[in-house]
């Protein structure tokens, strides 16, 4: 009995409980202001469209490009002609350095070989013998040219034609040789001792007559360096150093035999003052300094010290033919 009415009051308070939930969900909601008639109107909301500007399109136009110039014509200029100068007053020699104003100047006249030559001093003209030096021969009527004898000559001319030279003596030497030329020394007016100058180019051996001169250790060291560098008549392609004939051949290494030189005529021989280093003829010590071409006498015997220095390749024989 107790059960069927708990069962009864269950079911009566799930219906209720239904009944409930039906009636929520019937329940009429909150009126809206919108749907009574005495409700304030809503605000009216003014909605501004921003319009967006677009800047108009203008058109494509081109890069303009400058319009270029007309070309410019350059006038041809007409051709100038520049007056010729009038050739230029000859003006006198320079004198030489003043280094050497002291010493008597003296204008070349002549070029007679490497070591002669003649100038016009104090109005007077005169021959010099260069001193410390000793050219091939190339005048001598009575030796055929010496080796580079010509090339010796040339450059002496162009060392000295038409120049003012400067001309020292040498106390240790004589004044003059037995020719009467005057024993010098030439200044050029570059500062340069011409006859050191032909030693040094191989154009002159260097020679010492009797006694040392002033400028022997400076004249035998440009002889040394010439001859170690082979120029001029050092070169084994012109004369290797020899006192020859221009067209003769080199001397051999081994000298021949000495040939007995004919017995000059008793004419011929000068009286007394004759030179041991001679025995075979009779030439006079120094001084002067004498060459091939001075004396009669070739293919003699030589001894040392041979001071003319008849043999130059040292093999016994001077003035060879």
């Amino acid at each position: 009995m107790l059960a069927r009415s708990s069962l009864r009051s269950l079911r009566t308070a799930f219906v209720g409980f239904a009944l409930v939930l039906a009636a929520c969900a019937n329940r009429p909601t909150s009126q809206r202001p919108s749907d009574t008639a005495t409700s304030s109107p809503a605000p009216t909301t003014t909605r501004v469209a921003l319009a967006t500007t677009t800047p108009p399109a203008l058109p494509p136009s081109p890069t303009a490009l400058p319009t270029p110039l007309p070309p410019t014509t350059v006038p041809t200029l007409a051709p100038t002609t520049v007056p010729t100068a009038a050739p230029a007053p000859t003006l006198p020699l320079s004198p030489p350095s003043d280094q050497h104003a002291d010493l008597p100047a003296a204008t070349v006249v002549r070029v007679i070989d490497g070591d002669t030559v003649d100038v016009q001093l104090a109005g007077t003209e005169v021959r010099v013998r260069l001193i410390g030096i000793d050219t091939p021969e190339i005048v001598d009527p009575r030796t055929p040219v010496q080796c580079f004898a010509s090339e010796a000559s040339d450059k002496d001319h162009e060392l000295l034609d038409g120049q003012v030279v400067a001309m020292e003596a040498d106390p240790s030497q004589d004044d003059t040789d037995r020719y009467g030329r005057l024993l010098r020394y030439l200044w050029l007016p570059d500062g340069h001792i011409l006859n050191q100058e032909m030693v040094a180019q191989g154009y002159a051996f260097e020679y010492t007559y009797r006694v040392p001169y002033k400028y022997q250790d400076a004249f035998k060291q440009a002889q040394h360096d010439a001859r170690a560098q082979q120029l001029g008549l050092w070169s084994p392609a012109t004369c290797n150093g020899e006192q020859r004939p221009a067209d003769a051949a080199p001397a051999p290494t081994t000298a021949p035999p000495p040939v007995a030189p004919p017995e000059p005529p008793a004419a011929s021989l000068p009286a007394g003052n004759c030179d041991p280093s001679y025995p075979d003829v009779c030439i006079p010590s120094p001084p002067p300094d004498l060459d091939c071409g001075e004396i009669p006498y070739r293919n003699f015997r030589v001894l040392p010290p041979d001071p003319h220095r008849f043999d130059r390749d040292k093999n016994g024989i001077g003035c060879e033919q």
